[in-house]
């Protein structure tokens, strides 16, 4: 029988594309969900601008009409983080004009510094690593990946619990689309202070006064892939009130909108298209190209094969009669004629 064989280019060719067919499904369902983690080297600064009331502690009274700036600064910790963990330390401060720039934050009107440790792939809390303060919720620095169009739970610090933000459609930031979430705070005690009773309308000189604290609005639009936070806007309002009293009677701390600065905007825009866009490429595009470019040059190959093994079989046939199968001792042989008519 005649041995069949395929020329080297269509070999390639079905190679290839059996190779591109496996690599379609290995990069959207391995490659793509283990890149959906929340980054552990970061390092950034995000700056909200506002205008509003505070308490100035060297006239002793609340000033009003003051532009506020709000600082945080966020910082990984790489040698506690781990494949499934990130640990982010975060500082944020808020200043009036006169406190800025802070040479130290202790210097600014308002200073805290916390400890974040979230799961890197649901962004849910874990309770390690020295975490400050204990949170729960879904969502504080960033919104879990494939952020989707419902109620989510939002850490508020000031507040010592979580507020649930409701989905209010896409709205665009810097011309890049996000989903937009709001909420809001109603008034809630949240702690005591040792103040001068005329502070809050006492005469006594030292009174235990009740720190209360509310939210205007709360804003936030995050990328719908990465989760990542592209705009936010807040509207804080600290105030105290005398022991069991039901009306403000110092204000600390008040504005109906802080919100990320034009540059903050364009930072966090940027950073999240190009997570996105790698999350993209590696689950969506370079998957349908390899899919579509696979099972193209695996038909072009298995064709190639096939007509190259039939040209084969046909070519060892050849055009005319083959050899006698009786070799020339044959009765009709050419000799054995021959010997005959002489």
């Amino acid at each position: 029988m005649p041995r069949r064989t395929a020329s080297p280019l269509s070999l390639v060719l079905l190679g290839l594309g059996a190779f591109l067919l496996v690599l379609a499904p290995l990069l959207a369902w391995y490659v793509e969900p283990r890149a959906k983690r929340t980054p552990i080297d970061i390092d950034q600064i995000t700056v909200f601008r506002g205008t509003g009331s505070y308490f100035d502690t060297e006239k002793i009274k609340t000033v009003h009409d003051q532009r506020l700036t709000i600082t945080r600064q966020v910082r990984g910790d790489v040698a506690d983080s781990s494949k499934k963990r990130a640990v982010w330390d975060v500082s944020t401060s808020v200043d009036p004009d006169k406190s800025l720039p802070a040479a130290d934050p202790h210097d600014s009107l308002q200073w805290t510094l916390e400890r974040w440790v979230t799961d890197r792939k649901t962004n849910r809390p874990v309770h390690c690593c020295g975490e400050e303060p204990y949170f729960e919720g879904e969502a504080y620095l960033k919104f879990p990946f494939d952020v989707e169009k419902r109620t989510y739970l939002w850490w508020d610090n000031t507040l010592g619990a979580t507020v649930p933000l409701t989905y209010r459609g896409p709205k665009k930031i810097q011309g890049y689309e996000g989903y937009r979430f709001t909420g809001t705070v109603k008034p809630t005690k949240t702690g005591t202070r040792q103040v001068p009773g005329r502070l809050v309308g006492l005469r006594q000189g030292q009174v235990l006064a009740e720190e209360w604290y509310a939210n205007h609005g709360i804003e936030l639009v995050a990328d719908k892939r990465t989760g990542r936070i592209i705009y936010a806007a807040i509207g804080p309002r600290k105030t105290l009130r005398a022991p069991g009293g039901k009306k403000d009677r110092t204000v600390l701390l008040d504005s109906e909108k802080i919100g990320f600065t034009k540059k903050t905007q364009r930072a966090q825009v940027d950073l999240a298209d190009d997570d996105s866009s790698r999350l993209k490429l590696v689950g969506t595009t370079l998957p349908l190209v390899s899919v579509f470019a696979g099972g193209a040059l695996a038909l072009v190959g298995g064709i190639l094969v096939a007509r190259g093994r039939e040209a084969r079989s046909n070519g060892s046939r050849g055009d005319g009669p083959g050899p006698d199968p009786k070799g020339p001792h044959s009765d009709t042989s050419p000799s054995a004629l021959q010997h005959s008519t002489m």
